[in-house]
């Protein structure tokens, strides 16, 4: 998982650095596992535009992901590492024993030809899916079920992970690296290890160009808008804008924005660290 840098030879290739891809083992995708992906412009259905800043990029297909982990005590070898357009992490190919393929989120370390296996009674090692009852204390896991049964919603971008930090009655209690502490049920399930690409958040784009081939269009700020425009826009010279707002009047950096009635709330033990 390393960072390729750029001799300055151009003003695009300055500051450019990008995955070197080293561990990619495959140029082309599954093509039993893909499905179109329909690009919408940030338009909606009458084609108005309802989200700024979207439009373009290349064309891809969506890679089917096996979040729920559901083929139980049958062992799948790993075919291959690839790249996604649709994530940060890697994704790897993988086949059962009865011949079924499917991709799944890749773990940072994994190796093509490596055996994983899902179910209960499964050993607690690098790529296995296991309920949090049967995964030690102190083990690194990603993929990470908020209900069982519904399928990996925590820890799924590139180099995240979650610390099996204690077991109370039915809950296992995780610290995110964020510094929250919240309790999820031993019944759900998670993936050892943590998610690959890691070094995702060292990579530099470089140009504009290429966040143009991701679909991402030029992002201007509230505050060179006019008063018409945006509450932080107008005033004569550069003026700083006022209290920071969305579009929309919503105050920014420091208001809480999350429901304080929201029902997740009991299973947070301990707020994130406040920058």
């Amino acid at each position: 998982m390393a960072i390729r840098k750029f001799k300055p030879m151009t003003p695009g290739t300055r500051n450019m650095a990008i995955s070197a891809f080293d561990e990619i083992t495959a140029k082309r995708p599954h093509k039993a596992l893909l499905e179109p992906l329909k690009r919408t412009g940030g338009r909606n259905n009458t084609g108005q535009m309802t989200m700024r800043y979207i439009g373009g990029g290349h064309k891809k297909m969506y890679r089917v992901i096996d979040f729920l982990r559901n083929k139980d005590n049958v062992k799948a070898t790993v075919l291959t590492v690839e790249y996604d357009p649709n994530r940060s992490a890697r994704i790897s190919l993988v086949e059962y024993a009865d011949g079924e393929k499917r991709y799944i989120i890749a773990p940072a370390g994994i190796k093509v030809g490596q055996v994983i296996e899902s179910g209960h009674g499964v050993s607690p090692d690098l790529g296995n899916c296991l309920p949090l009852a049967e995964i030690p204390v102190g083990t690194l896991v990603h993929n990470i079920e908020l209900r069982p049964g519904q399928g990996a919603a925590m820890a799924r971008s590139a180099g995240t992970f979650a610390q099996l930090a204690a077991r109370e009655g039915n809950y296992a209690i995780l610290r995110l690296p964020s510094g929250e502490t919240r309790m999820v049920l031993t019944a759900c399930r998670a993936v050892v290890g943590t998610v690959s690409n890691a070094d995702h958040n060292l990579e530099s784009h470089g140009k504009a160009g290429r966040r143009r081939w991701l679909g991402r269009r030029p992002h201007n700020r509230g505050v060179v808008m006019n008063p018409v425009d945006h509450p932080m826009g107008g005033g004569e010279g550069r003026a700083s804008g006022g209290h920071p707002r969305s579009r929309k009047g919503l105050p920014a950096k420091g208001y809480k924005t999350r429901n304080p009635k929201a029902t997740s709330n009991r299973f947070i033990i301990e707020r994130r660290k406040k920058k």
